[in-house]
C-alpha cells in the first residue's frame, strides 16, 4: 500500500481546539477538526469552493449592510448572489500568528462581493477578528454537535495600540456564524445577525466542498 506523505506546508494546528478545549473538540466530526487544525506555511493558501444557497435581509439588514460597504463591505447585500459561486481562502498571517480570510461571493451582475479579514489569536477571548479601518470584534468559539460555532462578544476600535470597546447603542447586533460539516468533504457556512430591536437583520447560507476532494 503507498504511503501518503504529509504535505511539508501544512503542521497541525491547536489553537481552535485550545478555545473549545479538548473534550469538545474531540467531539466535533474528523472534517471540521482537519480544516481548523491545520496550519500553513511557506505563502500558501488552502481554498473551498461552492455558492450561496439561501439569502435573508430585512430592510433594515439591507442599510446596514450598504452602510458596512464604506468599511470594505464585510456582510452580504446582494440578493441575486444566491446560485452563485462562492471561494474562500484562507493564508496564515506570519507576522501577526493569525489567519487571513477572504471570502468571494459571486452576483447576477457586476463584480463579486469580496470581504476580507483578518482573525487573530488574542485578546480576552482568546480570538479576534478584524474587518478594516480599525473595526473588529472578539469572539466566543462553541462547538456544538457537528458544528464549530463563531459568536461575537464585543465589537471594538483599535486606534494604535489602543481598543476602544463600542458602547451597546452602537453596535451592528449579535453576529453568530457556524461551520456545520454535511458529510462527503462538504460544509454549510452559515452568518446570521440579529438585533434585539428589529430581530434577524442578516442571515446567508453557502455550501462548501474541500478542495483536496476534487
Amino acid at each position: 500500500m503507498q504511503q501518503v506523505k504529509p504535505h511539508p506546508n501544512i503542521h497541525p494546528d491547536h489553537r481552535f481546539r485550545d478555545l473549545v478545549g479538548a473534550r469538545n473538540w474531540q467531539a466535533l466530526p474528523p472534517r471540521v477538526r482537519a480544516r481548523f487544525g491545520k496550519r500553513l506555511s511557506g505563502g500558501e493558501s488552502v481554498l473551498y469552493q461552492g455558492q450561496v444557497v439561501a439569502m435573508r435581509l430585512n430592510l433594515a439588514g439591507r442599510l446596514l449592510a450598504n452602510i458596512a460597504r464604506l468599511v470594505g463591505g464585510p456582510l452580504p447585500y446582494d440578493m441575486s448572489s444566491v446560485g452563485q459561486p462562492a471561494v474562500v481562502s484562507v493564508t496564515e498571517d506570519q507576522a501577526g500568528s493569525g489567519q487571513f480570510w477572504i471570502r468571494q461571493y459571486g452576483r447576477a451582475s457586476g463584480f463579486p462581493q469580496v470581504v476580507y479579514s483578518s482573525k487573530r489569536f488574542s485578546g480576552p477571548t482568546g480570538i479576534e477578528e478584524y474587518i478594516g479601518a480599525g473595526i473588529g470584534m472578539a469572539l466566543n468559539v462553541r462547538a456544538e454537535g457537528d458544528c464549530l460555532c463563531f459568536e461575537s462578544d464585543h465589537y471594538f476600535l483599535q486606534l494604535g495600540s489602543r481598543k476602544l470597546r463600542l458602547p451597546r447603542w452602537l453596535r451592528p447586533g449579535a453576529l453568530r456564524i457556524a461551520h456545520k460539516d454535511l458529510g462527503a468533504g462538504r460544509f454549510l457556512f452559515s452568518l446570521t445577525l440579529t438585533s434585539l430591536l428589529l430581530g434577524e437583520l442578516i442571515h446567508q447560507d453557502a455550501e462548501f466542498h474541500d478542495m483536496e476532494d476534487q
